[in-house]
């Protein structure tokens, strides 16, 4: 009997945990999300550019932080550097090998709640066909009613990635990623 209202108990918390819980959609359609990056290009300067398809989803809990989740899905065929040729390069058996790896994907495994708005994301990170464990440095921009009678929650984040670790084969060094995502509640 004990074990019962105990079982009864837990059931009943996480229903009322995930009640609470809302679940948004990346809004990467009205250019409302970005995932930006930058990388040391030959040691001299800074080579920028930015992944233009991506989706992803989330659910977010004011009052259980830590029960957050966060799906984000990119196609590395999409990347940008201002640049057509080197964009080629990027996609080319020498950097992403986009005919061979058609998707990147991060997936969060915990996350942390620094206090003030600052979250500590920790993840699996799919790239080139090897996953790692990387960690976001994120906060929560803010959160309330959009214009259309929706309701909108926007973070940022940043974390950093090694090429060799995902086995590309030119290795320019450490990535930084710059992460803004703003999601639609449904």
């Amino acid at each position: 009997m004990k074990k019962r209202l105990i079982s009864a108990a837990i059931l009943a918390a996480s229903l009322v945990t995930s009640a609470n819980a809302a679940d948004y959609v990346v809004d990467y359609e009205g250019a409302h999300a970005a995932i930006n990056f930058k990388v040391k290009h030959l040691g001299y300067s800074w080579l920028t550019g930015r992944f233009n398809v991506f989706d992803g989803k989330f659910s977010y809990d004011e009052k259980n932080i830590e029960a957050s989740k966060i799906v984000i899905n990119i196609d590395p065929n999409s990347i940008d550097s201002n640049h057509a040729e080197r964009d080629k390069h990027l996609r080319s058996g020498d950097f992403l090998n986009v005919s061979k790896f058609k998707t990147a994907k991060f997936e969060s495994t915990k996350v942390v709640d620094k206090g003030n708005g600052k979250l500590a994301i920790t993840g699996d990170f799919t790239m080139h066909g090897v996953t790692k464990s990387v960690v976001i440095d994120a906060e929560k921009i803010g959160a309330g009613d959009d214009p259309w009678g929706g309701y909108r929650a926007g973070f940022s984040g940043t974390t950093k990635i090694a090429m060799k670790d995902f086995g590309l084969k030119t290795d320019f060094g450490d990535v930084l990623l710059d992460l803004h995502i703003e999601g639609i509640r449904q």
